[in-house]
């Protein structure tokens, strides 16, 4: 079914708000796992530690290395969130309240003396620009990257999570190396050096890859006519040495939305298209050739896609309504994502960033 027959109504469902978590499980690797197998629509409720028992030996996982980044600077009741570093005095940033930060104005941030001595004022940010959907460009009188700025951030832990800078490490994967993502890749959060010491053990090749993740990757999708939406670009990367460990895969595995969403902006097939099992499932009957690149991608994943790369794929529960969700729609079929997510509730499963996880095979 084409994605045109597909309104932003038809990805909607009701969670209630107890299933929403507030906290990751103890340790990591104890969420549960939902298995859905998209060859008999079976689904199985099991844990996460017994991820390795269901991935094919001989295999690759695919991994997002992105580090989130302390990006909110909270100064009392003023608040920057960086969004972009221009220069090392310049950002791009969202902020409140606005009325404090009019066009040309210099903001005082910090009260009295800043915490390092080399500076003898405050921390000021001037707007040098205000664009049309209310970003604000500030200029700052100290580095942004200053160690002076360093009590002031914050963790960019997302609106339904209540802030808890105690969880701080808990929203970085145990991975995490490349600074950039201003989101945790959550799919990734449920990994230990157990699990990873499991995979080794079927000779499960992991592959990592980088894609930062950025706040459109929460825009609610406004436009009922989902074809409509204007999908936000995000910059990635896979190294060469990564690309070649690809390219000599039979089974791909992504851990997350994020590493789908490289995986099928690089992909390079032959003339010879996939050969369709199913909706959005394709058969290794084509070589996949990858090449290491880098770029930005605002590939759309909707209903209707033919997925070049992916095999199976880890993910979180997502937001109604929300691009992620329809990915998953595109991966599993719309009316198997509704039975799936209609279980996951049924039994209590905990949703979103610190919640538990799928794995679609």
């Amino acid at each position: 079914m084409s994605d045109h027959k597909f309104s932003l109504s038809d990805f909607d469902y009701h969670l209630p708000e107890s299933l929403i978590a507030q906290k990751p499980a103890e340790p990591r690797d104890h969420s549960r796992l939902l298995v859905y197998n998209r060859s008999d629509q079976s689904i199985t409720d099991d844990y996460f530690y017994r991820l390795p028992d269901y991935l094919p030996e001989n295999s690759a996982l695919v991994i997002n290395i992105s580090r989130v980044e302390k990006a909110r600077l909270v100064f009392g009741k003023k608040e920057v969130f960086v969004i972009r570093v221009i220069d090392p005095h310049t950002i791009e940033a969202m902020i409140r309240p606005g009325k404090a930060f009019k066009l040309g104005r210099s903001v005082e941030l910090s009260e009295g003396s800043p915490a390092d001595s080399r500076f003898s004022e405050p921390i000021r940010a001037e707007v040098l620009q205000i664009s049309e959907d209310g970003l604000r460009t500030l200029r700052f009188n100290i580095p942004v990257n200053d160690p002076v700025f360093d009590p002031f951030r914050r963790t960019p832990f997302p609106p339904y999570i209540r802030p808890d800078e105690t969880l701080s490490d808990r929203y970085q994967t145990v991975y995490a190396r490349d600074d950039g993502s201003k989101a945790a890749p959550t799919a990734g959060l449920h990994f230990t050096d157990r699990i990873f010491n499991a995979l080794s053990q079927k000779s499960i090749e992991t592959v990592e890859l980088t894609l930062h993740v950025g706040l459109g990757t929460f825009a609610p999708v406004k436009t009922e006519n989902i074809s409509e939406h204007k999908m936000h670009s995000e910059w990635y990367q896979i190294p060469e040495e990564e690309a070649k460990k690809l390219r000599h895969s039979h089974h791909i595995t992504a851990v997350g939305t994020t590493s789908a969403r490289v995986l099928e902006s690089a992909a390079q097939v032959s003339a010879v298209p996939p050969v369709s099992a199913g909706i959005g499932k394709a058969e290794n009957v084509f070589f996949r050739n990858f090449n290491a690149c880098e770029g930005d991608t605002d590939i759309f994943i909707k209903p209707g896609y033919q997925f070049l790369a992916v095999d199976s794929l880890i993910t979180n529960f997502h937001l109604p309504k929300s691009t992620l969700l329809m990915m998953i729609s595109a991966f599993t079929g719309i009316d198997e994502m509704r039975r799936i997510y209609k279980h996951a509730i049924k039994e209590k499963y905990r949703f979103y960033s610190f919640g538990d996880a799928m794995l679609l095979l």
